[in-house]
């Protein structure tokens, strides 16, 4: 066994499972519906900066800090601005700056690539590029495509880490989102989006709630100390979930309701090699295919490629990413930035994609000193961006061939991803098409108004540092995008 003190820190391991949250709140993906007022009325341009201020200048947002910028799409006209060249936290709008650039840069027929290599003496290894879409199923496929290859046995098989180099964490990102789904970590190999799940299933009043594991191999990994129990089934159930520094002990607390469906935990895995690894040995036995040992390691002769599997194309993991706000899909996207930059000694594949997607935002016209990214998901609260540098990446972005498979990533409102329960309802329902992000003390929206009675209008909106619920501050970023959504020529 191999530890690659490059890309796992055991530092960065022992904080990563030394922390403590409910795991069923999600910060980076949460949204909550809105519904701002329905009225249909014509906006002209002249009144629409007294209609944002009037939104804006609340006294429940006395205390908070807005950045807005609205431009015409074709022309760059400033029809609204508001601190657009300011700094702020943008949260998961960040991905719009990944995503671009990745569509740029790499196209949208992209695909990345997982192969099983024969080598001498029975050696099989495997070469993991990092494709966050790898699941089961396919890696069902590759056991078939060996099977088919006359191979009944494999007397060691080598997981090949070494694409991706780097933490499989952001360091910069904070405990609690370290250890929770929404920040699972990112290296070569990423199953199931390298996470796992258990469910605590409700049992009589006062007992314990009985643990079930999804994957029996996870169960095998940790010393589990089962304390939640059963209460009534009116009571609320909430599950708090404690890794101890070891990293070999899980502490469940919390209830669950009597008579309610199974309370479901999803974890990140720790070790995402050897996860793929006991994953791919069962995948291998369902065909009869006996494998003995492995191991992890770097580098190596790859003789023969055996079987391989894909993702789908570039233009599906950007639906994923910006639907969805998969954190895992940007900072795999941001990674695959490398594929085509020549390594670096001592410098992270994160750090590479980070230096290719700044110059494939200079070359689409944004300003380098509009922002300064740590991550390519916007999880990092050291992300700063300013609603100027999301305008230039959208207005950029517009003037390529790859337009319109970047519009298709942005969620709909009204009708798809982060935006399928706002709007509904609104003039700006099914014309507007934007990123969401949120993250405590920081609310964005960024995107295209397709406007029925004025040209097409790129907007970003930033709220940071407010005290007032999330359902609050998008509120009032609706009655904007709803007043744009209204424009017209007077």
């Amino acid at each position: 066994m191999r530890f690659n003190t490059f890309s796992k820190p055991l530092s960065f391991l022992l904080l990563f499972l030394s922390t403590q949250t409910a795991l069923s709140y999600k910060v980076a993906q949460a949204q909550t519906p809105v519904s701002p007022a329905t009225t249909t009325k014509s906006v002209c341009p002249a009144q629409l900066g007294k209609s944002v201020d009037a939104a804006i200048n609340r006294s429940v947002f006395s205390r908070a800090r807005w950045g807005i910028l609205v431009q015409a799409l074709s022309s760059g006209q400033t029809l609204y601005s508001r601190d657009a060249q300011k700094f702020f936290t943008p949260a998961s709008n960040a991905k719009l700056l990944t995503t671009a650039a990745a569509l740029q840069q790499l196209g949208a027929n992209f695909r990345i690539r997982t192969s099983v290599y024969q080598n001498a003496n029975g050696v099989l290894r495997v070469v993991g590029r990092g494709d966050p879409s790898l699941n089961d199923t396919q890696l069902q496929a590759l056991a078939k495509q060996l099977k088919q290859k006359g191979i009944t046995q494999i007397k060691q098989l080598i997981a090949d880490d070494s694409y991706i180099q780097g933490d499989i964490v952001n360091p910069t990102w904070q405990w609690e989102d370290v250890q929770s789904d929404y920040g699972a970590p990112v290296n070569s190999f990423i199953l199931n989006q390298n996470v796992f799940g258990l469910k605590l299933v409700p049992q009589a009043v006062g007992k314990i709630s009985q643990l079930v594991w999804t994957d029996a191999n996870e169960a095998k990994q940790w010393r589990t100390i089962n304390q939640s129990i059963t209460v009534a089934q009116n009571q609320p159930s909430n599950i708090n979930v404690t890794r101890d520094l070891s990293g070999g002990v899980l502490r469940i607390q919390g209830q669950v309701a009597a008579n309610s469906e199974p309370y479901l935990v999803n974890l990140p895995v720790v070790d995402p090699d050897y996860y793929f690894l006991r994953r791919f040995r069962t995948a291998l036995a369902t065909e009869k295919i006996s494998l003995g040992q492995t191991l992890v390691a770097a580098g190596g002769t790859n003789l023969q490629e055996l079987a391989a599997v894909q993702s789908p194309p570039l233009s599906e993991l950007l639906i994923e990413t910006n639907h969805n706000s998969n954190n895992l899909y940007a900072e795999a996207l941001l990674r695959a930035l490398a594929f085509k930059q020549p390594r670096v000694p001592n410098k992270s594949t994160a750090d590479l994609g980070l230096e290719t997607l700044k110059a494939t935002l200079t070359q689409l016209g944004v300003n380098s000193a509009n922002y300064v990214l740590v991550d390519g998901s916007g999880l990092s609260r050291r992300d700063l961006v300013t609603p100027e540098a999301f305008v230039q990446t959208l207005r950029g972005i517009a003037r390529t061939p790859v337009a319109s498979v970047y519009r298709t990533s942005l969620p709909v409102a009204g009708k798809s991803g982060t935006l399928s329960s706002r709007f509904r309802g609104t003039p700006a329902e099914g014309i507007v098409q934007a990123k969401t992000g949120t993250l405590t003390g920081a609310i964005s929206l960024s995107g295209y108004v397709n406007s029925p009675k004025y040209e097409q209008l790129v907007f970003s909106i930033i709220v940071n540092q407010s005290e007032q619920p999330a359902s609050v501050i998008r509120q009032a970023m609706d009655e904007i995008v709803v007043l744009l959504a209204q424009l017209q020529r007077c």
